[in-house]
């Protein structure tokens, strides 16, 4: 699939909030202002990235695909397992060791869109209809199991198949609908709404963001269902309410839309020991252009050639890039 400059955009955006929410987090406590934009940025940011994850899955199923998206997927997965593991261990983190499939922190992406890709063997055979109508009842369903959770993050796989099923089945068409000035004009009002829904309701639970969790855990035995119906649905309008606002065009920042993966794999680095540290207060709301300014580094920096070298045989499985430079080096010598 050639690239589009608005997907990259799209991505370099999206990745970047997820540093951004990550970073702030600990402080959503301290500041009504950070926790309303917490809970604004886990409305849409992972949803949106699991639908772009999607639309570009549209090549599975060709032959010797599952053993490439191991080595893409889960490759990865286990040596950064092992890698947060040591250096949980060194920063001293309490929860350092954990069982292979029991990810740390954010790599429970990684396993699940491993699955995803495994899912849509069946679900690519189903109508766009069908398909999608049973990943929203069997993301609904999971939540009335307690032994469904984190482990081989099995909990999020369910509840956020749907979004990823829906990204396989849009065309660039359909997403480019969003441009229209009527869809950028009501994407306004449904952002702001979200804001003003989020400050009335300050201690609505991120854990029903997350996914991760049964509703008797988060007290909703019962009613569970119906509250993930809602979040499904708030998800869903803020991120095409987002991407009505991505750029089209190619910019300086549409190159580091291709290396999100680095980014998203690497950042943790930063922001556990951050955490760990605790080297962020919250004084004022200005602090939190401050901390915008730290994610985007953090960004910047986990996307530059040299880390995308240095990484490469980890992440990707080869080192093209690092033989590349040193013949070039050679060259000049």
């Amino acid at each position: 699939m050639k690239r589009d400059a608005f997907f990259d955009n799209a991505k370099f955006l999206l990745i970047f909030l997820v540093v951004f929410g990550h970073l702030i987090q600990p402080l959503k406590t301290d500041s009504a202002v950070i926790n309303v934009l917490y809970h604004w940025i886990y409305i849409f940011h992972m949803p949106a990235f699991i639908l772009l994850s999607g639309f570009f899955a549209k090549g599975s199923g060709s032959k010797g695909y599952i053993a490439k998206l191991s080595k893409k997927l889960l490759l990865p997965y286990m040596i950064f397992q092992l890698f947060y593991t040591i250096y949980y261990f060194f920063i001293g983190k309490g929860d350092w060791m954990a069982a292979p499939f029991y990810p740390h922190w954010s790599l429970w992406f990684l396993f699940s869109l491993f699955c995803w890709h495994l899912l849509l063997i069946v679900f690519s055979k189903l109508s766009m209809f069908k398909g999608l109508t049973v990943a929203v009842l069997l993301g609904i369903v999971v939540g009335y199991f307690d032994n469904i959770g984190h482990s081989f993050s099995l909990s999020r796989t369910f509840v956020f198949f749907p979004f990823f099923l829906l990204g396989y089945w849009l065309t660039k068409e359909q997403v480019m609908l969003v441009k229209t000035k009527l869809v950028k004009s009501a994407s306004l009002i449904i952002m702001t709404a979200a804001v003003l829904v989020i400050s009335i309701y300050p201690d609505f639970s991120t854990d029903w963001l997350l996914g991760s969790k049964s509703y008797a855990a988060m007290d909703a035995s019962t009613s569970g269902g119906l509250s993930r119906l809602a979040v499904y649905g708030s998800a869903l309008v803020m991120t095409f309410s987002i991407f009505a606002w991505v750029p089209r065009k190619h910019g300086i920042w549409t190159e580091f839309g291709k290396r999100t993966l680095y980014v998203y794999l690497l950042h943790g680095f930063f922001i556990q020991y951050i955490r760990q540290e605790d080297l962020l207060f919250y004084n004022h709301p200005v602090d939190i252009i401050g901390f915008a300014a730290v994610s985007m580094a953090i960004v910047l920096v986990l996307s530059n050639k040299t880390m995308l070298t240095i990484w490469q045989p980890f992440i990707e499985g080869n080192a093209s890039l690092l033989k590349e430079k040193l013949f070039s080096h050679r060259k000049q010598r």
